[in-house]
This record gives structure tokens, sequence and C-alpha cells, in this order.
């Protein structure tokens, strides 16, 4: 069942349904193929508005096509998490102290994903970043 336009939707609800198009695509997509595959009646101007946003932000890529263009995604959702997250770090002025308090926080599991990673990324490098 479609939900009217209309109906108010969490602050970057619209944004993260059009990126689930995006990554959901093999190729770039045009505003009215996104339109399609959403599951709400958005107008095309408000698909339009919400891939220039993406665009704006950096995280949807476009191609002129005629007239109009294409978008695609620029990372997956990882990827975007990834930029969150690098975005808020670089906002802080003791980036050592946000990270220090981020690995504290860390659930037991997460904790040795991350060693695991750091290890990995160590090997692979050759000890250097």
């Amino acid at each position: 069942m479609r939900r009217k336009e209309s109906a108010r939707r969490a602050s970057g609800a619209l944004e993260a349904e059009v990126l689930a198009v995006l990554w959901g695509a093999a190729v770039p997509l045009s505003p009215t193929e996104v339109q399609a595959r959403l599951e709400d009646d958005l107008a095309y101007t408000t698909v339009v508005t919400i891939l220039t946003r993406l665009h704006d932000k950096g995280v949807a890529t476009r191609e002129k096509h005629g007239r109009s263009y294409r978008y695609h995604a620029v990372d997956d959702e990882a990827g975007l998490a990834a930029r969150k997250m690098t975005k808020v770090l670089d906002s802080e002025p003791d980036r050592g102290s946000v990270l220090a308090r981020f690995v504290t926080q860390l659930s037991e599991s997460d904790e040795a994903t991350l060693r695991a990673l750091l290890r990995r990324d160590t090997h692979d490098t050759g000890g250097s970043r």
C-alpha cells in the first residue's frame, strides 16, 4: 500500500528511500526511474530535489544525459556510514579523545572486529599507514 506524499516522515527518510533505490540499481538512474521504483507516490519535482540534495552532499554522482541527469550512489550503506563517522571526527577539535571514547564504548564483538581489521590493515600495508 502506498503512502500519501503529505504524510510526515522522519528527517532524512526521503533521502534514505531514494538512496536505497540508487543502491539497488546496477546503472545510474534518471529521476523518472527513481520515482517509478519508490514505494511512495512522490512528485517528480520532489524526487529531483532529493537527488539534487544527495548530489550536493557528495553522496550521489550525476552525469548529464540529454537535458537531464542520471544519478548513482557514491558509496554503499557501509561507505555512507563511514563517511558520516569521518565527518563527525573532522568536526571535533580533539579527534583522539573522541576516538578513545568511541573505542571504550564498543561491544566485545565490535572491539574484536576492529582489532582484526587493524591487524589486517597493518599486514597489508607493511606496518605503516
